[in-house]
């Protein structure tokens, strides 16, 4: 079917006039009684991780048309706490769908019924997988995005599914630096020699929890969101002890479901304060199950973080805590690999783009987050409409997009050249200035994986009194995650403590650029969020003053067509599976 979208609204129009809504779409409004508030008539944390895990469940479900099961959580940050008489409305829909997994968006917002004032409370990314009665295995039907909300979530889930899939291998990496071993062993020792530490032991918690029909699915096996529950609930108790007072909940790590579990289990709840910050604290949650005298059976382990507030919302100081011999040091040194994780995650990825410095420092621990970073934006800016058409020759079309006090342009031309020869071509950067004028010289500074490379890149100066400028720039690519998915080349400005600016540079930014690929239509499209140093390069262009961009595009097509069938020693990467 075909959309059209009203300019006064965010709602699409199908032609028989209804308005068009995501056939994955589930909506959950639940009033906050007694039953389900804590001690301080606030709507007990645990309750609404139900409340959002079955409204995913049914998103999912929805989509798979057979049973679907809780497979992760993204980190979930709690902005606001909802009150007693309050309403909270959950709303998920299918992101994307894999082969036998499928991301589903999560978004809770609260309402007063008496001002109808309405805020967010929090978002989140849960991945579901589908599994049927008779374990044969489940090949999801593919999710077609039509909305651009929708395309944009669609595009950047393979890359939040590709993050997920290594986080484990950044936390190992982080733990191994010896700049962070002694880091801890400083942090460890302060703790130490404070007079008034908490011992761990104290906060320790262990709890047992008999699974019942009300527990679980129409499968039997329990809800992940209750699992969710009552670890929270054990890891309020820990965190209480350490603070004897009543904390609030802050955020909630990714985290993985490793087992199922079922009616007639016995979940064992563990939990313990791992470390403490000056104004908040990790609580470490374990779930274990076992049925008889069977052994222990891992299910699930959380990190949660919380807070002590006082009467005017305010993080109140938290005493430091002594770490237990071995597995207690183990703990309280990846509690601090993890605060960095946290940070790195929720400064890179969480925040609005614009929000984003324009470069932001680049370290081995945070390059995973930048690269996310990097591709988001690209896929972003690509799935904008109402580009206007500023210059058109021969085929090869200029377009331009004022957003955000930005402006965006888009090059876009037909290619003869395969789109994985042409993806491999323009990914590497060192050859650019074989048909860009603009890039006087390139140089390789760190080839930090076999998808993102660092560079530096040296332009000529807008002016003839001016300096030139150099880039140090992120190039992160992509191949297709799906069938119609594009190559991507993306784009953007980090800095490097090696190679700060100096007198004789002027130092340029590129907030978001970069090309996307597509097989299908055999086109090719260049983007670029137009920073100030950018911008002197393609203002005449876009006035209408100057076909320079044509020129450029071509000695592009003809660097590709001199290229298509030369031996490269650019290997491509695997496509996501």
């Amino acid at each position: 079917f075909s959309l059209k979208r009203t300019e006064e609204m965010e709602e699409f129009i199908l032609e028989n006039g209804e308005v068009y809504r995501n056939p994955t779409e589930v909506k959950m409004s639940q009033i906050v009684l007694p039953c389900h508030a804590n001690h301080c008539q606030e709507l007990s944390v645990g309750q609404l991780l139900k409340w959002m895990d079955s409204t995913a469940c049914l998103s999912a479900e929805r989509h798979a048309g057979c049973p679907c099961v809780t497979a992760s959580m993204d980190d979930i940050y709690f902005e606001h706490t909802i009150g007693v008489g309050q309403v909270v409305n959950i709303k998920a829909k299918v992101n994307r769908a894999f082969n036998s997994s499928m991301e589903v968006g999560i978004d809770v917002t609260c309402e007063d019924l008496f001002t109808d004032r309405c805020w967010k409370v929090c978002h989140a990314f849960a991945t579901f997988v589908a599994r049927r009665a008779d374990e044969q295995k489940v090949v999801l039907k593919p999710l077609v995005p039509h909305t651009q909300a929708e395309q944009v979530e669609y595009s950047i889930a393979a890359e939040r599914r590709r993050m997920r899939l290594i986080h484990d291998d950044i936390m190992t990496d982080i733990l191994n630096n010896t700049a962070f071993q002694e880091i801890a062993l400083d942090k460890e020792a302060e703790c130490h020699a404070i007079q008034t530490t908490v011992p761990a032991e104290r906060t320790r918690v262990e709890s047992v929890e008999l699974v019942l029909p009300p527990h679980a699915n129409h499968q039997v096996n329990t809800f992940g969101g209750q699992i969710m529950a009552w670890m929270e609930n054990v890891a309020t108790i820990a965190a209480s002890r350490l603070c004897n007072a009543h904390p609030t909940l802050r955020t909630i790590d990714m985290f993985h479901f490793r087992g199922p579990s079922s009616v007639g289990d016995r979940l064992v709840l563990k939990a313990i304060v791992n470390n403490t910050y000056m104004n908040s604290m990790e609580v470490g949650v374990c779930a274990e199950a076992y049925k008889g005298e069977e052994p222990l059976r891992h299910i699930n382990s959380a990190f949660m973080t919380f807070e002590v507030l006082d009467d005017e919302g305010t993080p109140q100081p938290l005493p430091p805590i002594r770490p237990e011999p071995k597995d207690g040091k183990r703990r309280f040194q990846e509690a601090i690999a993890r605060k960095k994780i946290r940070l790195d995650r929720k400064y890179i990825i969480s925040c609005k783009q614009t929000e984003v410095p324009l470069s932001v420092p680049w370290d081995p621990s945070n390059q995973v987050y930048l690269s996310y970073n990097n591709v988001f934006a690209l896929k972003t800016l690509a799935t904008r409409k109402n580009w206007v058409l500023s210059h058109e020759k021969n085929k090869v079309t200029l377009y331009t997009k004022e957003e955000n006090r930005f402006l965006c342009f888009r090059i876009e031309s037909e290619m003869e050249v395969p789109a994985e020869r042409a993806f491999l071509l323009l990914s590497d950067l060192s050859r650019r200035q074989e048909w860009d004028k603009h890039y006087k010289l390139c140089e390789m500074i760190n080839q930090v994986d076999e998808d993102d490379v660092i560079y530096r890149v040296v332009t000529p100066s807008v002016s003839k009194e001016g300096k030139v400028q150099d880039f140090i720039l992120l190039a992160s690519r992509r191949p297709p995650c799906d069938k119609g998915d594009p190559y991507v080349v993306a784009l953007r400005s980090v800095t490097l403590p090696t190679h700060l600016p100096t007198e004789d540079f002027n130092r340029g930014e590129v907030m978001c650029a970069g090309f996307t690929i597509y097989e299908v239509s055999n086109t090719i499209s260049y983007y670029n969020q137009a920073s100030s140093g950018v911008l002197p390069y393609i203002s005449t262009d876009i006035a209408g003053l100057s076909s320079s961009f044509y020129s450029t595009f071509c000695r592009c097509s003809q660097f590709l067509l001199k290229n298509k069938d030369m031996s490269s020693n650019i290997t491509s990467s695997s496509s996501a599976q």
